[in-house]
């Protein structure tokens, strides 16, 4: 078990920011990544829904062997956090990350102003986990809106053009004028826009992605539960998409690197 890979989980390839920071965090463990590209954006469709898919898609990586499932997806966290401890982490002892805590915790201590904004996908905002992780700090004041056409412009392979800087300053400057020191990347998508966003929000604002944060909570319960990998050879990842394989392969080798071998088709009933 304990030189089983680490499961990653998103609906596309915006987890690969998280996957590409818990590869360099954890050199010595190996990763199984899935993206369900045959439904990408999970961000529009109703909270149910992604629940849904989220949950068929984990049972489709829990079947392959993983010993941890690290939901590397705002909008399934959101949709599926809790479910998915009781299935996976209460049932199976199998531990489950996800990526919204981590960048709250991460906002908290940045922030000097106390005024945070965190953009995300519809079903992210809608779904108030945001607003729930922040209570706990109350001084903190949230200026909130959803970013959809983001996801659309990353998984298309585009980030930049004048027409992202166009969507971007619509999303983007009723935060700035709001007077945010720190803005939550609240999509693992959005990182891969990081260079548009902070163009848009100026360079006195952090810009706060999940997926540094995330590879330390992973690390944290790896160690907790004693599966740190054993094996000394070098790891070998995998990567799977429900959707159509090469372009999904083809987008992986640009964000991520040369970790991207060859990319799987797998079907989820």
């Amino acid at each position: 078990m304990r030189d089983a890979p680490i499961g990653i989980l998103d609906s596309g390839v915006g987890g690969l920011t998280v996957a590409r920071a818990i590869i360099d965090q954890l050199p010595g463990e190996a990763i199984t990544y899935i993206g369900d590209t045959a439904n990408t954006p999970y961000g529009p469709r109703p909270i149910a829904e992604v629940r849904e898919l989220t949950l068929d898609v984990l049972d489709t990586l829990v079947e392959s062997g993983v010993k941890m499932i690290v939901i590397a997806c705002n909008s399934a966290s959101a949709a599926a956090l809790h479910d998915a401890r009781e299935r996976y982490e209460a049932g199976m002892g199998i531990p489950v990350i996800e990526v919204i805590r981590p960048a709250v915790r991460r906002a908290a201590t940045s922030t000097h102003s106390g005024r945070v904004g965190v953009i995300g996908t519809e079903a992210t905002i809608n779904s108030g986990a945001y607003a729930d992780a922040f209570a706990a700090a109350p001084s903190i004041e949230l200026t909130m809106a959803a970013a959809p056409r983001f996801v659309e412009f990353v998984e298309a392979g585009q980030t930049t053009g004048a027409d992202l800087i166009e969507v971007a300053h619509e999303y983007l400057d009723p935060i700035r004028r709001a007077g945010v020191d720190t803005l939550v990347l609240g999509c693992t998508h959005y990182p891969l826009l990081t260079g548009v966003i902070s163009y848009v929000m100026g360079d006195a604002v952090t810009l706060v992605s999940s997926a540094e944060e995330t590879a330390k909570d992973t690390y944290r319960a790896l160690v907790a539960t004693g599966l740190e990998r054993v094996d000394q050879s070098p790891p070998q990842h995998r990567f799977l998409s429900t959707g159509d394989a090469e372009s999904f392969q083809v987008l992986a080798r640009r964000f991520l690197g040369p970790e991207v071998g060859s990319v799987d088709r797998v079907e989820v009933p």
